[in-house]
């Protein structure tokens, strides 16, 4: 699985290409622990290339917020695919998370 990084303006975004399962879930949970250590707290991860992703997935996406929530704004998504959507409303924990329909819209929330 391919995790694309890119940079818009100050914004991070991170694009993981595939589902989020086992391994590939813990190869994202690496790019967005290093983008956290980073420090910067304007992260978007674009999600319109995920079809699914598992518990692994979703626990380092709840870490993540909670590391961006001492930050004090949210984590960011966008382009959530709706089997994705559906499984964070599923589980309880969609309203952890910022919802946008494309990066733009994600990234211009920052400004």
């Amino acid at each position: 699985m391919k995790v694309e990084q890119t940079r818009v303006g100050t914004v991070d975004v991170l694009t993981p290409h595939g589902a989020l399962l086992d391994q590939d879930a813990e190869q994202f949970a690496r790019a967005l622990a290093e983008r956290l250590e980073q420090g910067n707290a304007r992260v978007v991860i674009c999600l319109k290339e995920t079809p699914c992703m598992d518990s692994a997935a979703l626990e380092s996406l709840l870490d993540a917020a909670d590391q961006f929530g001492d930050h004090s704004s949210g984590l960011t998504l966008a382009g959530v695919t709706p089997t994705c959507r559906e499984i964070l409303e599923m589980t309880g924990l969609a309203d952890r998370f910022r919802f946008f329909n494309d990066v733009n819209d994600a990234v211009k929330s920052f400004l």
